[in-house]
């Protein structure tokens, strides 16, 4: 078993013990649930720079990233580097992330956040939407097309947006639809962790440009944006890169300067 099949055998059952102890009625009732939700698509569009930022503290590639920053701090310093918006990881087991994260960022920054998580169950929606985010991941590799379809569509109805992500060519084959925002393409492959970049570069000219394209995974460098933008991508998700330093507000906002120069 590879560590996403690992993550994803947790993951239901953690979902199924959480359905049990909050109703959906409560979700629903949360002061979040009908807050006005800001388009990361919509921004990623009009930006120069594409950068949604993570807040991780570690992985199962890397252990620990960063364990010793509130959230907050984060949040804001992201905000005040210009990013376009911020990816808050929610898996506690393996990423070390909560839903307080997403609370504690949507009470610091009014940017879209997007709910990082290993979603596999119409629930974990509600929950996004009651906790403050914007967008949600979708992940093709862990989903059937029939998922991607009914979740798509349901992300839709509480007007968040929603970012698919793929790791290759079969998965962007089902995963197309209308019910998408963005088209994620993950250049670490999930079941070696292996990173490159070459995977956005070949899947490019199979995604209808209907759809903001986003780079994951691997950017550590103001030129691997350059060269991704000559592609089409408009959206670049960066994590370790700003994560592993101190600030990594101001880690972000360098970097954001040395790709606008």
């Amino acid at each position: 078993m590879n560590i996403l099949d690992k993550i994803v055998q947790d993951k239901r059952k953690e979902v199924s013990l959480k359905k049990r102890l909050i109703p959906i009625s409560q979700l629903e009732s949360s002061v979040l649930f009908d807050k006005e939700i800001t388009s990361l698509a919509k921004v990623l569009r009009h930006s120069s720079t594409g950068i949604i930022a993570e807040h991780k503290r570690r992985s199962p590639s890397k252990a620990v990233i960063n364990q010793d920053l509130n959230v907050q701090d984060v949040a804001q310093g992201y905000q005040n580097a210009g990013v376009c918006g911020m990816s808050v990881l929610t898996d506690g087991k393996y990423f070390g992330g909560s839903l307080d994260d997403l609370l504690l960022a949507r009470a610091s920054v009014n940017m879209p956040l997007l709910r990082k998580e290993f979603i596999i169950d119409e629930y974990q929606m509600l929950e996004a939407k009651a906790h403050g985010a914007d967008v949600i991941l979708l992940i093709a590799a862990i989903l059937t097309k029939t998922e991607i379809k009914t979740f798509s569509e349901l992300a839709k109805s509480l007007n968040l947006d929603v970012l698919l992500e793929v790791h290759n060519e079969e998965e962007l084959h089902k995963s197309i639809m209308p019910s998408l925002d963005m088209l994620g393409v993950n250049n670490r492959n999930l079941k070696t962790f292996e990173v490159s970049l070459e995977i956005s570069k070949s899947l490019t000219r199979l995604i209808p440009n209907d759809f903001v394209k986003v780079s994951e995974s691997g950017i550590s460098n103001v030129d691997a944006i350059k060269d991704l933008k000559s592609y089409g991508y408009e959206g670049f998700l960066i994590g370790e890169n700003f994560m592993k330093t101190n600030n990594p507000g101001a880690s972000a906002s360098q970097f954001i300067k040395d790709l606008k120069s």
